[in-house]
This record gives C-alpha cells, sequence and structure tokens, in this order.
C-alpha cells in the first residue's frame, strides 16, 4: 500500500501560490515530473503511488490518464504565469528537465507519452538541450517503441533492471527476462537514447556473488548511468509483511555496505565515477573537473541541488521557490478535481528559512562535489569546527575539502552519509 501523504495546511482550489514562492526561484532550473501510477503487477518492495487494474476499480482508466495528466500542466501554466508571481521576481521560465515515472509509464501508449511530453514544451519550451527521461521496464518496450520515443523528443531511457539472477528477481515479484537487457539497450542505443539501469541490493536470499553477477551485467550492457540502491523494507509492502511473518529475514546492514563497497569498485574499474551517494555515470573526455560527470542525470541532480520542479500526476509532489506541496493519491480523486477545474493538491508547507538550511544540507551531502558549509566564505563556520574535526578523525570526510569549507564524503563517509547528516544538523 502506497505511504500516506504528509501533513500540512490546505492549499487553494485554485493552485495559486503565495508571492513568497518568488524567492530567489528565478535562479533555479525548472524541472517537471509526470507520474504515470500503473503497473501489471505490483512488486512486493514497492511503497510507490501505484496502481494495477484490479486496484483502481472504475472511475481511473490508463487509456484517459494523459487527458487527466494534461488538465494539470495547463493548471500549472495558469498558475506559474500569475503577474504577481512574476512581479516578485519569478519569470517564466523554460524547462531544463522531463522526467516520465511511475509506476510503468510505457504501459501508456507511445502516442500518449508524446502528448503529455508536447504538452509541457507548449507550455513552458524546452530549454537548449534539455534532458527528456523516461522510466521503463524491459518488457515493456522493443525497438519501434523505443524509436518512437525518441521521435517524440525523449533523450534518455531509465530501465529498471534491479538484478540480473532470476530468483532475486523473484523474491522482489519482477516479470522481466534478464536475458532481455542486452536487447532493450541495444534498441534504445540504435535510437539515439542514453541508457540508465536502476540496480537494487541486499534483496532477502541475495549472495554477494549474486550482486556481483549482476554488476557485471550492467557493465556489459554499456549503459550511460548506474543507479544502485539499497533495498529498504517498507511497512504495508508485501514483502514487508513477508519479514514482519519470518517468511523472508531482514536485509543486513553489514551485508548492504559490503555490496555498496563492491558496486563502487566494479563501477569504478569499468569507467563510472560516482557523483551522488547511490548514482554512478559513465566517465568521458567532455567531463569538466569539479562537475559532475556529464552522463549524470540532471533531473535528479536538480532535486540534490533544490532546484523547482512541478510534479504532475496522483501522489506526486511539487517545489517552487519556498513552497512544497502534494497531490491527491488515488487517481480516481485526482481525475474527479481536476475535471471540475479544481487543484489537485492535497496540501503545501511554506518551508522557512531553518527548514530550507536543514535541507540543503541532508540534500548536498550526498553529492560528490560536496556541501559548501558556510556558502560563499570558503570557510567552516565556527559553530561546526568541532564536528567537522570528528567527521575528520572517524574518516568520513575529506580532509582537503574541509580545508575550503566543504564537506565531501570519503567512501566510509557514503557508508554512513546519514550519520554525517546527524552531525551537521544536531
Amino acid at each position: 500500500m502506497p505511504p500516506a501523504l504528509p501533513d500540512g495546511e490546505t492549499p487553494p482550489d485554485d493552485g495559486a501560490l503565495p508571492v513568497s514562492s518568488a524567492h530567489g526561484a528565478a535562479a533555479r532550473d525548472l524541472g517537471v515530473y509526470l507520474h504515470v501510477p500503473f503497473c501489471r503487477v505490483r512488486c512486493g518492495y514497492c511503497d510507490f503511488n501505484t496502481y494495477t487494474n484490479a486496484e483502481l476499480g472504475g472511475g481511473a482508466s490508463a487509456a484517459s490518464y494523459a487527458t487527466t495528466a494534461l488538465r494539470e500542466i495547463e493548471l500549472a501554466a495558469r498558475v506559474l504565469s500569475d503577474p504577481t508571481l512574476a512581479d516578485a521576481g519569478l519569470p517564466a521560465r523554460e524547462v531544463s528537465t522531463v522526467f516520465v515515472g511511475g509506476g510503468t509509464p510505457t504501459m501508456l501508449p507511445v502516442a500518449d507519452l508524446a502528448r503529455m511530453l508536447g504538452a509541457v514544451r507548449d507550455t513552458w519550451g524546452l530549454a537548449p538541450g534539455a534532458e527528456v527521461t523516461t522510466e521503463a521496464n524491459p518488457d515493456s518496450v522493443d525497438a519501434a517503441s523505443l524509436a518512437a520515443l525518441a521521435a517524440a523528443g525523449f533523450t534518455r531511457v531509465s530501465f529498471g533492471m534491479q538484478s540480473a539472477v532470476r530468483s532475486v528477481l523473484e523474491t522482489l515479484d519482477r516479470t522481466h527476462d534478464p536475458a532481455r537487457l542486452p536487447d532493450v539497450v541495444r534498441w534504445a542505443r540504435d535510437a539515439g537514447l542514453e541508457v540508465s539501469v536502476d540496480l537494487i541490493y541486499g534483496t532477502p536470499g541475495e549472495s554477494v556473488d549474486n550482486w556481483r553477477t549482476s554488476l557485471d551485467t550492467a557493465v556489459a550492457l554499456e549503459p550511460d548511468h548506474v543507479s544502485a540502491y539499497a533495498l529498504v523494507v517498507e511497512p504495508g509492502t508485501k514483502m514487508g509483511a513477508q519479514v514482519r511473518r519470518g517468511e523472508l529475514p531482514l536485509p543486513d546492514d553489514d551485508d548492504a555496505a559490503t555490496k555498496y563497497e563492491l558496486a563502487d569498485r566494479v563501477l569504478s574499474e569499468a569507467g563510472f565515477r560516482w557523483y551522488e551517494v547511490s548514482n554512478f555515470a559513465r566517465t568521458d573526455p567532455a567531463d569538466v573537473p569539479g562537475r559532475p560527470p556529464r552522463h549524470a542525470s540532471r533531473h535528479n541532480l536538480s532535486y540534490w541541488r533544490d532546484q523547482d520542479w512541478w510534479g504532475v500526476g496522483p501522489g506526486a509532489h511539487s517545489h517552487v521557490g519556498n513552497v512544497r506541496w502534494w497531490n491527491v493519491k488515488h487517481p480516481r480523486t485526482y481525475a474527479f478535481r481536476l475535471e471540475q477545474s479544481l487543484s489537485p493538491a492535497a496540501g503545501r508547507e511554506v518551508l522557512d528559512d531553518a527548514t530550507r538550511e536543514l535541507e540543503r544540507i541532508m540534500l548536498g551531502v550526498r553529492l560528490a562535489d560536496g556541501l559548501e558549509l558556510e556558502p560563499g566564505t570558503g570557510r567552516v563556520p565556527e559553530r561546526l569546527r568541532g564536528t567537522v574535526a570528528d567527521l575528520l578523525r572517524e574518516g568520513l570526510v575529506d580532509f582537503a575539502a574541509a580545508r575550503r569549507g566543504r564537506v565531501q564524503l570519503t567512501l566510509r563517509g557514503r557508508l554512513l552519509a546519514d550519520a554525517v547528516v546527524r552531525a551537521l544538523t544536531d
């Protein structure tokens, strides 16, 4: 079952943003996230806001979803073109990145995905060189559909590989054939798309050798980007119930650390460089020292760098200026509100300076280029000097970076990134 939405103040029915949301936003990139909440099968570990046809019942249809999403894009256009926002310093901006996630976006016809992307283009315009990504399951695309996606303006596809080992995929309730991966990657390449693959480590029953097989298989695919996420058993999921009943063991922290270190070694040796704790991009001669690799996911970087985005779809979250809001979760309720010309937002919060600083630390620490502790000064603030000294002694952060007033995680620090955040924010 998808997790509950956070608490927050009630947003207005027209979706209007307070003038305070314009604060500093003009200097930020604008991204768009398009959520497609449909899956053929609900994976046992997944707690995303996704639904199978059997769960949805009447009133919510994959066939009509693109039309519904276009209504929210129209609402977003009205909200962001409010002249009071422009007067306060938030002018119209082209979209730098688009990410279509889910669910399984490629359950929808390519024509529907193209309509949604076209609406974004027509509404805001796409910045030159905009990154446009869709997620896909390996069994949800073929050569023709990938070519059609590229023709529609998509530049990148992210395949949910998860594992190359059938027994691990079965534990995760993944239904694709791992032998299909080389074909779909080749088809994507032939279409001119950049390719990312997502991996999960720490599945109950997965051995270190299983994980090495998955890493080696992913490297052999020669993707541009690899995401490697530790499995988290969420309450309310099928896997959470299996662990609670003792049918599956709870993932082990030491096992996860061993597998992360293995991923870092294998991917580094294969020419990938980490730019965020869980994300690695293929290195390129055009890469600029001190900046993320060219093949890094710019959309994901926009989240970690506190940029702006509008999230379209049931349960989608948005962030503009210093306002964050989230949509109603169920596709039926989402569609109904938009049919009534009402904002689908369920709640929102206005972020104060303390919250923004907390989030800057939480997100920035995870990046390879690190976190500037006192922006613009190049020094460690007095209140954090003892903390940084402790982190250095524990081998969690880089010494040379700390001398420049930045926190950059070592490999050990990446394994304990949450502890570093706690130390800097306590």
